[in-house]
């Protein structure tokens, strides 16, 4: 990705048409290890095509992609529905743990209203 990123650095840089030896430079004055491999791949790849032409394809092929984020959650139980019943108890427990805090602070003398006594 940082290859990637180099390449299109120097295009916005006024670099219509960055090599291997520009992508480099631009790498290590980040101090980002150059690939050699990653490098000539991308540039071979690129190789006469218009950056913008490449980039709209991409985001043509990533909004086909599915991105899940469709539901709520899922609880695999054992069986019996003893799942759905540890589901149901989590929020309880974390009612309980909440209470018992606001008790020890009263407990302590630092109430919110000062009912000391």
């Amino acid at each position: 990705m940082k290859v990637v990123a180099a390449y299109l650095l120097a295009l916005l840089g006024g670099n219509a048409s960055p090599n291997a030896k520009d992508l480099t430079a631009i790498l290590s004055s980040v101090g980002a290890e150059a690939d050699k491999e990653k490098i000539n791949f991308l540039l071979k790849e690129l190789e006469g095509k218009d950056i913008l032409e490449v980039l709209a394809s991409g985001r043509e092929k990533f909004a086909s992609v599915p991105s899940g984020g469709g539901g709520g959650i899922v609880v695999a139980s054992g069986g019996g529905g003893g799942g759905a019943a540890a589901a149901a108890e989590a929020p309880k427990a974390e009612e309980k743990k909440e209470e018992e805090k606001e008790e020890s602070d009263d407990e302590m003398g630092f109430g919110l209203f000062g009912d000391d006594e």
